[in-house]
């Protein structure tokens, strides 16, 4: 544990992790100095939030100006990790790390530490309402909407923190070990930050590199990218699969949800048990499965509490039906590879409603993993026309473009006959008509209820 009474620390990124990290460290008697680019207009709320705290804030300028004579220097998520300025004051000394690093230095208890492109939300509350029904004091943080060092201070000695882990924050890591890390898999996403493929995914292996002894290493059997990672972390290493008979690990064995450990096939559940619809969420049911086995929950627990999890909002989740239509909400789909997850669940005709700000993502795949279930899409936002260029290429003629978020919901309600879908699943991020993927979800809801 860090001692940080009296140190210089620079938090660079004042939305939901600045405010979590400046409210601990003022608990912990650092000094502070609070920066982001944005003016005090635009920072209102963080302001009010931490009114009671002694910091130095400094708004509208560039963190350059800022570094000398840190301590430590905190970066949110959204801060470039490779800027300049961040090498300058690593090579001064300063020991730059991410919010997820700062909470874990004073956390109490184990990590299980959930990443992979898709599914870490919903794996994550899974795996956190296994351990809650299973009566373990348990603390679902991280990429999932409560940063660690919201409850750092307050975990003990036996705790559960089960963390959605993003790469933004691996990427600042320096000995974070979680006891049970696990990868689900591996698809394009944040090119737009990352720039490649091969240094997304080196910055999502980031949360093995500490593991060693007795710590576990999950990985994906059916996700080549995953599996191919094998033989790196320095742990055990465990697999889950749907569609394999692997050698130890959650698995599937005919409609039976097992766990293999040695030669022995420990019966969990019945794969019609699981209630979150689609193949992609078995797999998350399958990873959730083998991480609380593997912290000790017992079947009979785990059975009761896959059965009783519904899905988490946001993610393929049903708003109402109307006039026969029902409409969905699947707003976290921010890159293409969960847009595919969601059209591999649709089991009736659906319209769907795609687009949003540009992450540089690649759209041909999911054109050809269309089913003949999507009869018509409607497209709107800033990657408009990316999209229709791609749905052009690949043959896909029911088209319709929309150029306000209302009218692509009216538009996608009037192309829809009763038995049919509308879903909502953009293969974008949010950012340019909503803050987030969540402000999306809920506008859509809002106008879903209002239709008529």
């Amino acid at each position: 544990m860090k001692e940080m009474k009296d140190k210089q620390v620079l938090i660079v990124g004042m939305a939901r992790s600045g405010v979590a990290a400046a409210r601990m460290l003022s608990r912990l008697g650092a000094k502070l100095t609070l920066t982001d680019t944005r003016n005090s207009e635009q920072m209102a709320s963080a302001i009010e939030q931490l009114r009671d705290i002694d910091a130095n804030w400094q708004l509208g300028v560039e963190p350059d100006a800022l570094i000398e004579g840190k301590d430590y220097i905190i970066l949110s998520p959204s801060v470039y990790y490779w800027a300049p300025w961040v090498e300058k004051a690593k090579q001064n000394g300063t020991e730059v790390v991410s919010e997820l690093q700062l909470g874990a230095w004073f956390t109490q208890g184990d990590f299980v530490a959930v990443t992979g492109t898709n599914g870490k939300t919903t794996t994550t509350t899974l795996i956190g309402e296994i351990f809650k029904a299973n009566g373990n004091r348990t603390h679902v943080l991280g990429n999932i909407g409560v940063p660690v060092c919201t409850e750092a201070l307050d975990t003990q000695k036996g705790d559960v923190i089960v963390c959605e882990t993003a790469p933004f924050m691996t990427v600042g890591i320096t000995d974070f070990r979680p006891k049970i890390s696990m990868i689900l898999n591996l698809t394009e996403d944040h090119l737009n930050y990352f720039g490649t493929m091969e240094n997304y995914i080196n910055c999502k292996k980031l949360v093995y590199k500490n593991q060693a002894g007795d710590d576990v290493c999950i990985l994906n059997a059916d996700d080549p990218r995953t599996v191919a990672l094998r033989d790196e972390p320095k742990c055990k290493v465990m697999y889950f699969s749907r569609t394999q008979d692997i050698i130890e690990g959650a698995l599937v064995k005919r409609n039976d949800i097992v766990v293999r450990i040695g030669r022995r096939d420990i019966p969990i559940m019945r794969v019609d048990e699981v209630k979150i619809p689609g193949p992609h969420n078995l797999e998350n049911a399958l990873a959730a499965i083998l991480a609380a086995y593997l912290m000790g929950v017992k079947p009979k627990e785990i059975r009761q509490a896959v059965m009783a999890f519904g899905g988490v909002e946001h993610r393929i989740e049903t708003v109402r039906t109307l006039h026969g239509v029902t409409f969905i909400n699947d707003s976290k789909a921010t890159n293409p590879d969960s847009t595919i997850k969601a059209i591999q669940a649709m089991t009736k005709p659906t319209v769907l409603i795609l687009g949003g700000s540009n992450k540089n993502s690649d759209y041909m795949p999911m054109f050809r993993a269309f089913t003949k279930y999507i009869q018509s899409i409607v497209v709107v936002g800033e990657t408009s026309e990316q999209i229709l260029s791609a749905a052009r290429k690949a043959g896909f003629i029911s088209v319709h473009r929309a150029y306000t978020f209302e009218e692509a919901v009216t538009l996608a309600q009037q192309l829809a006959s009763p038995g049919m879908n509308v879903l909502l699943s953009p293969a974008c991020a949010s950012f340019d008509m909503f803050d987030n993927f969540e402000q999306r979800g809920e506008v859509f809801k809002r106008i879903v209820m209002e239709l008529n």
